[in-house]
């Protein structure tokens, strides 16, 4: 990390412990978008594909957990309506359609990667560890994003509209999800 500090700048640490706590919500907010959207299509030919990309963001949820605890780490206070609004994103994108659901993965895990991508390269050496599971993780969000073109996500009805909206509601759950 920089260590070129304004007055008012966070600390190194309070930078990381911002990281871990956005990281955290992300990807509590990703598992309960896929429960959504498996509570919808679940028993058709998307469940498996889902099922997979639900499989791994538990195992990062399960990662950013561990490091909330470990380094003391305050979670977003923000969880009770990312448990809401992240279940209702993934069963609303469902019911429009297979597709739909696709591109509202596309949308998030664009945003998830612009976000992780700006986290490593902040990172210094002395947060190696940390860096490199970003960058594991962030390869994983880059093949969802890639299955959900796979699977057709762009022939989703109002692609455009719905890429821009879920995107633009992303990098706002980041914002806030850092800070409170």
């Amino acid at each position: 990390m920089s260590t070129t500090r304004l007055p008012g700048d966070a600390t190194a640490g309070e930078t990381v412990a911002r990281m871990i706590r956005v990281d955290h919500a992300g990807e509590y907010g990703a598992k309960r978008i896929y429960q959504g959207q498996l509570a919808v299509l679940g028993r058709g030919p998307k469940g498996d594909v889902l099922r997979h990309m639900k499989q791994q963001e538990q195992v990062h949820l399960d990662t950013f957990a561990d490091l909330v605890a470990r380094r003391r780490v305050r979670p977003t206070a923000l969880l009770p309506l990312w448990h809401v609004a992240g279940f209702a994103l993934g069963a609303a994108t469902a019911a429009l359609g297979e597709r739909a659901a696709m591109a509202c993965t596309v949308a998030i895990e664009e945003a998830i990667d612009e976000h992780y991508a700006g986290q490593t390269a902040a990172l210094g050496e002395d947060e190696a560890g940390l860096r490199g599971t970003i960058e594991k993780f962030r390869a994983e969000e880059l093949e969802h994003r890639d299955i959900g073109l796979a699977h057709g996500a762009e022939q989703a009805p109002g692609y455009r509209l719905l890429y821009t909206i879920i995107k633009s509601g992303c990098r706002v759950a980041i914002a806030v999800s850092e800070r409170l």
